[in-house]
């Protein structure tokens, strides 16, 4: 297929906080030293933000390195943190409050900010642009575009009005090409192309398999009485006595609470519903005193790389890098990837200037490599590095309080490493070995179902596209994953997308109902067989999130 080439400088896959501080600290340097550099931006949201979610607290100070004069500039961080609580949840009513010295100090929060990350994602935008950044929306980098060495050579996006079976439709456009010297991948956790350069170029090789959680978030307007602004909640314990994982409650701006639960990805029992924990969890004292008499206005659900330092990939090779929650940057032990996100972007811009600069005599992933291996950013993760592991190995309880010694008394800095070899996939119970688990129906005040919670994520999808959830043996979920696990795809997907359906002569099928995705990628990570790839649907398409 003939289709239309654009070249750049620099190519980067989405517009989050790491792909967004790429472009600025690229466009800083091409301002500094009067070299001018071409950049573009690709968000396959319909517009920036609209498929950001995260808990909401940030620290501010990567973001200070970046744009000094943020707070004169208007940058969304308005809700300081004023109070930290962290509690053990012991059963559906009682709770302990922990004092602030047995709880890791990672887990304070002195100095940061309850955010919507969305509309921080939005300013950067416009800081971007006004530096002559080309963002573009609504356009979905749908495969890796690879030089004739086999270096990477830019991307290209995906063909738009294709309809279901693959036939071009009326206002057919196809995907153009966008060639670059460098190409940045920071398409978030478990991005698909990131996924793909990670199997080509081995970037894996050497670290232990990653690992992964589903985060939850409601955003609930409150009764003004209630909400204290700047207090963070999180707790432990209860409802997750089959997982591991944690939640936590936000008092952010205008009567606002964010709240969410955390749900490891390595929980054996396939029975096990990680959206009906959630739902369960709000009943809980410690939120219904919030909650009761608010309104829901906002759901969300997002994976999140968690396995840190041990199991952080090769973030660079020829012609590229991964950056962000791509490559899997999150510190964990803060349960933040914000400002670590926006430290590894601005490493990979520093490293492209000063190759774009000097091409001759710099190679960029020497150079990126020894950066990171320099850098405060490497300096943290490699003191988070335990802490994932040490719940994986011991439970929410005695995990925990190793996680306090080693990081309030050793400084993270303790002289063994601990690892978790096996991948979250390969956890799964077979269902005849696993307990069954009976969820209460929703109350609609509280807890809600899955697709009116699917409705405030605003998803939106063609229904007259190629499915984006593709299945690599389409008998699989009926031959092996319906005997041996009930199929837990109906279980795991926070978004009703999956079901198992009677088909005209009584037989078991799986039905997919992708208009529902909201993009979370748990499918792609958790399917005990590995037999679902999620890839781009057209531009556009999937949440809508206005301030997550």
């Amino acid at each position: 297929m003939e289709r239309e080439s654009m070249e750049f400088d620099v190519v980067i896959v989405g517009a989050g906080p790491s792909g967004l501080s790429t472009a600025i600290r690229l466009a800083q340097q091409a301002q500094e030293q009067s070299h001018e550099v071409s950049i573009c931006v690709v968000e396959k949201g319909s517009e920036v933000g609209a498929h950001i979610l995260s808990g909401g607290v940030m620290e501010p100070d990567a973001l200070t390195a970046l744009i000094p004069d943020w707070k004169e500039k208007g940058a969304p961080l308005n809700q300081p943190v004023t109070a930290d609580e962290t509690y053990l949840l012991r059963s559906e009513t009682s709770a302990i409050k922990l004092p602030g010295f047995i709880t890791p100090m990672t887990m304070h929060n002195s100095g940061n900010y309850i955010v919507s990350l969305g509309n921080v994602c939005r300013w950067l935008a416009e800081q971007a642009e006004s530096m002559g950044v080309e963002i573009f929306p609504g356009f979905a980098a749908a495969e890796v575009f690879y030089n004739d060495d086999g270096s990477v050579g830019g991307v290209i996006t995906g063909d738009m009005g294709v309809d279901a079976s693959g036939e071009e439709k009326d206002g057919y456009m196809p995907g153009m090409i966008l060639q670059a010297k460098h190409t940045v991948f920071a398409e978030g956790c478990r991005g698909h192309l990131g996924k793909s350069l990670i199997e080509k170029f081995e970037l894996d090789k050497d670290v232990t398999p990653q690992h992964y959680a589903i985060g939850f978030k409601e955003i609930w307007d409150i009764d003004p009485a209630k909400h204290q602004p700047g207090l963070v909640v999180h707790s432990a314990g209860w409802p997750l006595t089959e997982a591991s994982g944690g939640s936590y409650l936000y008092h952010a701006e205008n009567n606002q609470v964010f709240v969410g639960l955390i749900v490891d990805l390595n929980y054996h029992n396939p029975h096990l519903s990680p959206f009906d924990e959630f739902q369960r969890m709000k009943h809980h004292p410690l939120f219904a005193q919030y909650l009761k008499g608010g309104e829901r206005v906002a759901y969300g659900a997002r994976a999140i790389t968690k396995g840190g330092l041990n199991s952080l990939p090769t973030m660079s090779f020829p012609g590229g890098c991964l950056v962000g929650c791509n490559a899997g940057t999150l510190n964990f032990s803060k349960i933040k990837g914000i400002h670590t996100a926006i430290m590894s972007g601005m490493l990979a811009a520093e490293s492209i200037f000063k190759s774009l600069v000097d091409q001759e005599s710099v190679d960029f992933c020497t150079m990126f490599n020894q950066q990171f291996e320099n850098s405060e950013l490497r300096d943290e993760l490699f003191k988070a590095r335990n802490f994932g592991p040490a719940l994986h190995k011991f439970g929410n309880i005695l995990g925990g309080a190793f996680n306090t010694f080693e990081q309030n008394i050793l400084g993270g800095r303790s002289f063994f490493t601990l690892k978790d070899l096996t991948p979250d996939y390969a956890k799964m119970n077979k269902a005849v070995n696993a307990s069954n688990i009976d969820y209460p129906k929703p109350d609609n005040t509280l807890s809600f179902d899955k697709l009116s919670s699917v409705y405030l994520a605003n998803t939106s999808h063609d229904e007259d596209q190629p499915c984006h959830l593709q299945l690599k043996d389409a008998s699989i979920p009926i031959s092996v994953n319906l005997p041996d696990y009930n199929e837990p795809a109906q279980r795991y997907c926070p978004a009703g997308v999956y079901e198992i359906v009677n088909d005209d002569d009584n037989q078991p099928r799986l039905q997919i109902n992708g208009a529902n995705c909201v993009h979370c990628k748990t499918c792609d990570i958790k399917d005990p067989s590995q037999n679902i790839r999620w890839v781009v649907p057209e531009g556009a398409s999937g949440p809508n999130y206005p301030n997550m």
